[in-house]
């Protein structure tokens, strides 16, 4: 039997079986189901996002999720049995038998051996993928896979603390846990603690670290300036968190005396700082070309009117010119056909004159 306590916090001993119920005499384990659940949540809460604040597609986000789990899934598979190889390679029996058991040990990820940061880099490499297939911006889908994982962070963490595994060395801090693995009664009695180990509760570290990640992140999705910003948010706060706290763990992958997660986090988020600096550099000189061009194309504008305004006005006073000489030419032309009649009436009148005074 394995007890648990919090023994500062005045919480236990409890007792927490792995093996959630069986099915056809298969054993259906805690760790199982909330991995599982905090996929679903992660999907769903992906799918919110892709469509409220992305204009995605649904269908879009589903068909991601879909390749990103499988795909992360082997991912974080892959990642942890090659830093564990000599677990998974059977070496006593005939070639073909030692193939055979050291495939089915490999794939047997029910039995625990999962490493996060192999998932999270499949499924980047899937996302991009299926971004550059689908000609989505692939830094949007990003942003969404930044904000939406630490959810199934956040829950996995607490398989680990049912397996009674990832936790830290052994600490008299107020909030310590207590463990007893090899007790056969039932609720052990005071005494028999004296034969267990209080350790750092590192699952419950990293849960609640990446809880108020989620929580920053998501606020700051809303006013995002440019796209990979969460995502580059998300290297950062994850990567600096468990830098820290991979380094209280008991149970790290190695690779010598480097801590590989350690090593990891640190790296993630050295590259979330320069990656964030980059694309708000790149975003201003962006934002400084359309201002510029906006403020260009409305000078152009104001001069192209009061260019307009000029030629209508000058069009009006040629018009005014062209109308007041047409009028002078009209009486010009009047007077002249006034003088022309007066002239041709005189011998007339004349004539008229000489002819009465014969009668």
């Amino acid at each position: 039997m394995q007890y648990i306590s919090f023994p500062g916090l005045g919480v236990g001993p409890f007792h927490i079986d792995k093996v959630a119920f069986t099915v056809f005499g298969r054993d259906v384990a805690w760790y199982g189901i909330l991995i599982t659940f905090g996929m679903i949540l992660c999907v769903l809460y992906a799918n919110y996002i892709a469509t409220h604040r992305e204009g995605l597609k649904s269908d879009d986000i589903v068909d991601l999720a879909f390749y990103v789990i499988i795909f992360g899934v082997l991912g974080a598979r892959l990642y942890y049995v090659l830093f564990e190889l000599d677990a998974y390679i059977v070496t006593s029996g005939t070639f073909l038998q030692n193939v055979a058991q050291s495939f089915v040990r490999i794939i047997s990820i029910w039995n625990g051996g999962l490493a996060i940061y192999g998932g999270v880099l499949a499924g980047l490499l899937t996302a991009y993928l299926f971004a550059r297939h689908r000609k989505i911006p692939f830094l949007k889908l990003f942003d969404i896979l930044g904000a939406t994982v630490l959810i199934g962070q956040i829950i996995g963490r607490w398989g680990n603390f049912v397996n009674m595994e990832a936790h830290g060395g052994e600490t008299t801090l107020p909030w310590r846990m207590g463990l007893l693995t090899s007790y056969s009664g039932t609720i052990p009695a005071d005494g028999v603690w004296d034969r267990a180990i209080y350790v750092h509760p590192t699952f419950l570290y990293e849960s609640l670290w990446n809880l108020v990640g989620f929580c920053i992140l998501n606020a700051l999705y809303k006013k995002k300036k440019y796209d990979g910003e969460i995502f580059g948010g998300y290297c950062i706060w994850y990567g600096f968190g468990r830098m820290l706290i991979e380094g209280l763990r008991t149970d790290s992958l190695m690779l010598g005396p480097i801590r590989i997660s350690q090593l990891v986090g640190a790296l993630s988020c050295v590259f979330g700082v320069i990656f964030c600096l980059i694309r708000a550099k790149q975003t201003k000189k962006v934002t400084a070309a359309a201002e510029e061009y906006t403020a260009v194309d409305e000078k152009t504008n104001d001069i192209t009117a009061e260019d307009a305004e000029k030629d209508g006005t000058k069009d009006a006073r040629n018009a005014v010119q062209v109308d007041t000489g047409k009028d002078a030419d009209r009486a010009d032309a009047d007077s002249k056909s006034e003088n022309h009649t007066a002239e041709s009436t005189e011998p007339d009148a004349a004539e008229e004159r000489e002819n009465g005074t014969d009668h």
